[in-house]
């Protein structure tokens, strides 16, 4: 099956790819590289999803949070490569907007994760790194920015 065979049977729709919020580009690519910048969590409506874990976004949301931006990370690598079985994640750097006690980063982190090892396979699995920040732009409750190969 392929990637967008396997996002249309878990009901998933990847959203258009996002435009910048600022002055960069959403993906750089350097030869067989695709460096993406960070994406934030979007409603369907296009609003952001705001909120600080450990003060009143629960783990499960912020998983959720994550997930969404997962798939906003695929829109990007696709509208450069149009065919997801032809990349390999390769790093994720998951930022999360909490609380200096809040304790459990890789667990909403693990939202982007989860989704791409599901619609990717072994290809969807990579190293990462999940870490607390004491805001992020706009107030959204996770960052994540990914490091992608693009394979013959």
């Amino acid at each position: 099956m392929t990637p967008e065979q396997t996002l249309d049977s878990l009901g998933l729709v990847l959203p258009a790819a996002p435009e910048p919020l600022a002055q960069y580009r959403p993906v750089k690519r350097v030869g067989d590289m695709l460096y993406l910048s960070g994406q934030v969590p979007r409603n369907a409506d296009g609003t952001l999803v705001t909120g600080r874990m450990g003060t009143d976004t629960s783990i499960d949301d912020g998983y959720a949070a994550a997930r969404n931006v997962g798939l906003q990370l695929l829109a990007v690598a696709k509208s450069v490569v149009d065919d997801l079985s032809r990349i390999e994640i390769v790093k994720v750097t998951g930022m999360v907007n909490a609380d200096p006690d809040f304790r459990d980063h890789a667990k909403v982190i693990n939202g982007c994760s989860d989704l791409f090892t599901e619609v990717l396979g072994e290809a969807g699995f990579h190293a990462r790194s999940a870490v607390g920040m004491g805001s992020l732009p706009l107030g959204v409750v996770v960052e994540i920015e990914a490091i992608i190969a693009i394979r013959s």
